[in-house]
Order: C-alpha cells, then structure tokens, then sequence
C-alpha cells in the first residue's frame, strides 16, 4: 500500500495536519490512529476553555475534535482505527511504516513524507522515586480523568495532588466537584507548571491550597493508600528535615510532566532534543529524516490544544509542499540558541530561503519573570524586542520572524528573555 502523506496520531495535531495538507493540494492522506476514535485526549477532556484562539468561543474537549473530524470526513480523508504503528523505516526516498490492527493484521505502508504526531504520555511514579509501599489508589492525574469522564468511576474520596501541571489543576477541581476532598496540590517547583487561569479557576475558587516546593516523600497503605507524607524542598530540591506533613488519603494522582511519545522517532532516526524530548526540527517543522515531520505534544508539550493546531496546520502544508515538489527539503539552516530564561525553541534552527514570509518562533522560559525583555539577535544585530509584565514556565510563548529580516550572512541567531535591571 503506498500513499503520499501517512499521519501517525489521530487526536488534534494529526487531524489538523491532514486537513492543511488536503486543502493545499496533497490528495493522498492517510491517518492511522491507534484508538478505536479519533479525537485522542480531547475526548476524556469534558471541561471548556478549548477553541478560543481557533473559534472565538469556548468549546469542550469532544466538541473542539469533532469540529476537525467532521472536517476530515467532509474531505473524505481515510482513516484507519484501532492501528497501532509499530516501526518506522526510510528506505530510499520514502519511508515504510508498519502497522498492525485486529482487522488487517500486519500492514505495510509505503510513504512519500510521514507526520508524527503521536502526542504525549505523563510521567509514572516509577519515574519520581517516591519512597513507600506500593499500595492501590495512586493513579496518574490522566488516568484519573480517563475514569471519572468516560467510565463513570470515582478513583477515591479524600485526594492529594503531586504536581501543579494543566491535568493536575483541571482533575482538582473535577474530583471536588464530583464530591471528592482533594487535601492538598504539592509541587516540586517554587511555581507552579499550569496556566495562571487553572490555577484561579481550579484551585483559588475551590479553597484548594497549592504548596508550593513541596513534595511527597512518603507513601503509607497496605492494600490501599491510607496516608501520605509532604515535606517542603529546599537547596537542590531535596526535602528538609522537620517539615514533613502528615495526610490521611485513599487516593494519590500524579501530575508530574509529560513526555512526548518518540520510540518512533528514535527507530527512524530522528534527532531528539534534550530539553523537550521532542523531534529537532527547522522552520517547516521537518526533522533531521527528509520527509518527516512533526508537530503538538510529540514536538513539544503544548498548554493550548489551539496552537497545536496551528502548528500541526503548518506541518501539514509543509509536507505537502514536499511531496508535490513544491518545498526544498533538509540542507542547513542558521542555528537558533536560547540564552537567558529560555530554555528551547521550536524550531531549532531557520533557513530564510525555505521560509515562508514569516514563521512562528514558540518557546517557553525556566523560571517565573516580572518585567521582563525578548530579544531576537544575530551577534550585535537586533531583529525584534518585546516586553512582557510576566512570563512563566507554565506558559508557552511565541514570536514572528519575517523572512525579509535577513540578509544571508547569519551565521547564528539569539533569543533571550532577561528581566529589566
């Protein structure tokens, strides 16, 4: 079987990538989605604040998907459920991807460029080494959502929250609603990882406390969980002596990070980054591997299903530009270094000749800001200055770069965000 464009992940980034390479012209799309429905997370998301950046209005989790994937079955593009991708191969100027589903066994498909969008995974408690017994009752905050949202199943009655992320917040405010006492949100960090927005909504308006670097450094319960033990964090984030508190809970959620989903990446080649764990990628969003691309959670953890809609969007027309001959692929491009609080960008380096006549920067900072200054540089060159009042690690930032800036004799560009002195 071969097709122009397969599409790895049915869930917001692999719809929204489809339908942009369709609209420009790429007529053979194929979406594989593992599930049994496309939509992926967005359908155990019931809560709103999704779509106003993409519709002007406040849609619900399900809502906002089916919008895309009315869209995609307007287009007629195919779409082949319950398939799990399994491996990815370039072989010669295309890549085989190899599948396998209840309905078609092993498959075999021949394409001319590959999307990856597969989305991301949170992180276990085996990840966190957590001391304690190993008891029931300790989900991940996802999980937890998973179960009261689509399978109607309260996973406890009295709850404590590691972790300050989006999931974390939201699933605070949906057990207290459900009849649930959340006790407590520990988080590691002196801030917390999730929108100011979730933080009021979830937390403030509920008279949930958020204990700030906090962690867990005990968990109690034989069959059960039965209690858990906090302790404040001190220099290198290590507990201090004397600080511990004492909980008594039936149930522990995690919401501790996530983690793109990239075994697929890594066996087809792709360059990772370090600090996102996501693909290396330049202004079309291709990696390393011609032909691949990557765009959402799989490229770096998004907090607004929106943008990553707009950045699969752009994926989607650059692959098809690609395969209709339209785009130059690979080739070398001027490194982009983040300095100061930033701590990546997406994309990791620009080539003015591929770009468009302008392409979206988006990056996010390590700490909380006041005051603070972007600046875009190359060597003593200023292109861009922004002043932000804020700027946290909970939320993504972007910029516009416009391809008339450049005069071809970068040899490296700057983006810095400091506070003002």
């Amino acid at each position: 079987m071969e097709h122009d464009i397969v599409i790895i992940g049915g869930g917001p980034a692999g719809l929204a990538a489809a339908i942009a390479a369709k609209e420009v012209g790429a007529d053979d799309v194929l979406i594989l989605e593992r599930e049994k429905e496309l939509g992926g997370i967005l359908n155990q998301c019931i809560h709103n604040g999704f779509g106003l950046h993409t519709f002007k209005e406040e849609l619900t989790g399900p809502e906002y998907a089916a919008r895309y994937i009315e869209k995609v079955r307007e287009l007629k593009i195919p779409c082949l459920l319950s398939t799990t991708v399994v491996d990815l191969q370039r072989e010669g100027d295309g890549v085989t991807v190899t599948s396998v589903s209840r309905q078609d066994g092993l498959l075999q498909t021949r394409a001319k460029a590959v999307i990856l969008a597969m989305g991301c995974r949170e992180r276990p408690r085996g990840a966190l080494n957590i001391p304690g017994t190993r008891p029931a009752g300790i989900f991940s905050a996802g999980t937890a959502q998973r179960l009261v949202n689509l399978d109607g199943y309260m996973p406890g009655r009295r709850v404590v929250i590691l972790g300050s992320g989006d999931i974390g917040l939201i699933m605070a405010r949906r057990m207290t609603l459900e009849g649930a006492k959340v006790l407590c949100v520990a988080e590691l960090q002196p801030y917390s990882g999730g929108l100011k927005r979730n933080i009021v909504q979830c937390l403030d308006d509920y008279g949930i406390p958020l204990k700030l670097s906090h962690t867990v450094v005990d968990i109690r319960g034989k069959e059960r969980v039965s209690g858990v033990t906090i302790a404040k964090v001190g220099q290198g984030l290590k507990p201090i002596p004397g600080t511990e508190e004492e909980f008594e809970c039936d149930t522990l959620l995690l919401s501790v990070g996530l983690l793109p989903e990239n075994e697929l990446s890594r066996a087809v080649g792709v360059e990772l980054a370090p600090v996102t764990g996501g693909p290396i990628v330049n202004e079309s969003l291709e990696t390393n591997i011609p032909g691949v691309f990557a765009c959402g959670n799989v490229l770096h953890v998004h907090d607004l299903v929106d943008y990553v809609s707009q950045e699969a969007a752009q994926a989607g027309r650059n692959a098809a530009g690609y395969v209709l001959g339209r785009r130059a692929s690979g080739g070398e491009g001027i490194p982009l270094v983040p300095a100061g609080a930033v701590r990546y960008t997406v994309p990791c380096t620009v080539d003015p000749a591929r770009m468009d006549s302008e392409a979206v920067v988006r990056f996010r900072v390590g700490r909380n800001m006041r005051r603070a200054v972007v600046t875009l540089k190359a060597g003593d060159k200023e292109f861009l200055r922004k002043k932000r009042p804020v700027m946290a690690p909970g939320e993504m930032e972007q910029l516009i770069i416009k391809r008339d800036w450049f005069t071809g004799s970068e040899e490296s560009l700057t983006l810095e965000a400091r506070e003002e002195e």
